[in-house]
């Protein structure tokens, strides 16, 4: 596995703390705290507020035709700071009539509602698995449209915040394991998130802030996601691109005012992984997707298993590259039931997840 000396630069060695000592056991906490005051306000601008209160409205209920999947439909409600949100949230949960006799299972929540990846074959295959499919719709948060993100979501209730639209979907999802941690059906230890681009980057950002959460699975995710800031393929995301395509209100201020500074960014991506560690981390990636740079998201996560060796989890990481371009297709879901099979229901499986990859990544990224 190639790993190159990261040296004593604190934004390249998540094992060093900022003044550049070796990490130890002892201060450890610290410097995850080093690395989350680094990276969140800077890159995301920053979290929207806890809740005060989250509650679920069970809508309707009803078998699904020719299943034994019970299709629940629950309106979400989040006061804040004295204001309310709503959203939907949808589960498919296994075992007919009988799903809560079975006892609680794992969950996998896709958050790319608006789009339709998370179709009925991937959650025939998710509830054939032992289980529960949940979806929601991340940009009930806020929009994902340049020109009126502002009016909806969170933004209606904070009109002047300073966080990213990236901020407000992670913040999505962690209400949603605010509701699935209070189901008896739900296996609240064993929630799995998962999201696809923009919707990756949400998910790493959700999995590193949110410790409830035990498996997150970003795919695809490029920038913002999960490959590096200061060492790029050539055709990989940087900050001009987010100007360039229009979605650089994804991001915080300060993230945006390195427009062609990459390199000067005061943290890495990396900062990411460890930031869920030891907690399960798959990375899904596609060798045909040069935006997202798979060598990248490859050597973000050759740094953070050393975290995870560091923390004794070293199998807690994966990584899965397939054939083929920018898309969540079924092979992405499959690696995702995979990974599953083996940290939640104990079964063996015939992949390995730590498979060497790019021999010339030194090369690969400048």
């Amino acid at each position: 596995m190639t790993n190159s000396d990261p040296g004593p630069d604190p934004r390249v060695d998540p094992l060093r703390t900022i003044d550049g000592k070796p990490v130890t056991a002892d201060t450890w906490p610290s410097r995850r705290e080093e690395m989350r005051d680094a990276i969140i306000p800077h890159q995301y601008g920053g979290m929207p507020p806890a809740p005060d209160a989250t509650t679920a409205v069970l809508r309707c209920t009803s078998m699904v035709r020719g299943t034994q999947l019970n299709f629940c439909t629950y309106e979400v409600r989040v006061v804040v700071q004295g204001k309310e949100i709503t959203f939907p949230l949808y589960l498919w949960i296994p075992g007919g009539k009988d799903a809560e006799a079975a006892g609680p299972k794992p969950v996998v929540v896709d958050g790319d509602g608006c789009w339709r990846y998370f179709n009925d074959d991937v959650v025939t295959a998710i509830t054939a698995r032992g289980n529960i499919a949940a979806s929601f719709d991340r940009t009930a948060l806020a929009a994902d449209n340049r020109d009126i993100y502002r009016d909806t979501g969170l933004y209606r209730l904070f009109p002047d915040a300073e966080f990213g639209v990236l901020s407000a979907w992670a913040w999505g999802f962690y209400r949603c394991v605010d509701v699935l941690s209070t189901l008896d059906c739900v296996r609240a230890d064993q929630i799995a998130i998962t999201g696809h681009s923009r919707g990756g980057k949400a998910v790493i950002l959700a999995g590193a802030t949110d410790e409830r959460i035990a498996l997150t699975n970003p795919n695809n995710s490029g920038t913002g996601g999960c490959s590096p800031n200061h060492r790029k393929t050539p055709d990989a995301e940087v900050v001009e691109s987010f100007f360039g395509s229009g979605n650089i209100f994804w991001f915080g201020q300060d993230f945006a005012a390195h427009r062609g500074r990459d390199h000067e960014l005061p943290y890495e991506q990396h900062y990411m992984h460890a930031l869920v560690a030891p907690r399960h981390l798959l990375v899904t990636d596609a060798y045909e997707d040069p935006g997202a740079s798979p060598p990248g998201s490859y050597a973000s996560c050759v740094q953070a298993r050393r975290v995870y060796e560091f923390l004794g989890a070293p199998e807690a990481l994966g990584w899965a590259f397939r054939e083929g371009g920018h898309n969540h297709s079924p092979q992405d879901y499959e690696a995702l039931l995979a990974f599953m099979d083996r940290v939640f229901h104990g079964r063996t499986v015939r992949r390995e997840f730590q498979r060497p990859l790019f021999p010339d990544l030194d090369e690969l990224l400048s």
